[in-house]
């Protein structure tokens, strides 16, 4: 017999002055205590969604049979370039200003010596030009667009030379990391000789070997001396014309 029948009829027999119907009465309330005490969360307020099978809360996504998330969100992919266009100082500054470029790093890079210095490479018997190493996601910025900021934001005509610096150290490069970045780099190159430059381009595109960061206070030199004489006079400057031509991609 069901509990609410049983509850049905023990309250039929309960009547006012009578003991038996008393105790009956007694009887039924504990009853009715047992049966809430057993009910699920929320019964007792009336809730009808409370005997529903549960489901995932909201905003919790369900999980595969291997416990990992199905909506996880993937992790981006991120490429890097390497460009060598004069002091370090001043493209790290333009770079870090395009949409979907991530993190830049001043360094060293395309020449012998291990671990170079600063003061080494400003010798220029290291080899090493003056580069940044951009980490960039290539479903928002392209590596032919990153291209085409480098050429535009230094002057690729001058050999071992940007402006008042001069030395192999400060020379035009693209180090690339493969040969999809060779093939584009080459075919831009060719393109931007024969429509604007004449043939003049000596940038060179060489493979990169060994990346070497440069020494803590080169890295996001601009940002954090930007009233400093060479920030003020060569980078700003140079900041300016960026944002005039890429003000498209400009962060």
């Amino acid at each position: 017999m069901a509990i609410s029948q049983l509850i049905f009829r023990t309250l039929l027999r309960s009547a006012p002055g009578n003991r038996l119907g008393y105790r009956c009465f007694r009887l039924a309330m504990g009853l009715i205590a047992v049966l809430f005490a057993m009910a699920p969360s929320g019964w007792a307020q009336g809730d009808p969604k409370s005997s529903q099978k549960s489901g995932p809360e909201k905003g919790v996504s369900d999980t595969s049979v291997s416990g990992k998330s199905i909506a996880e969100k993937k992790e981006k992919t991120l490429e890097k370039a390497t460009f060598g266009g004069g002091c370090f100082w001043c493209t790290e500054a333009v770079f870090q200003r395009v949409k979907g470029v991530e993190k830049v790093v001043s360094g060293y890079t395309g020449g012998k010596t291990k671990n170079p210095t600063y003061e080494e490479v400003c010798t220029g018997t290291t080899g090493h030009a003056e580069v940044i190493q951009i980490e960039f996601d290539p479903s928002v910025v392209s590596f032919a667009k990153l291209l085409e900021i480098h050429w535009k934001t230094h002057d690729p005509t001058t050999l071992n030379r940007q402006g008042y610096d001069e030395g192999t150290q400060y020379r035009s490069a693209i180090f690339y990391e493969n040969e999809e970045q060779k093939k584009t780099a080459e075919e831009y190159k060719a393109k931007l000789n024969k429509e604007v430059y004449d043939g003049k381009i000596v940038t060179e595109i060489t493979p990169l070997s060994v990346f070497y960061p440069a020494e803590g206070y080169h890295q996001n030199y601009f940002n954090l001396n930007t009233t400093k004489g060479y920030c003020r006079a060569v980078i700003i400057p140079k900041l300016k014309k960026f944002e005039e031509i890429f003000a498209d991609v400009k962060k």
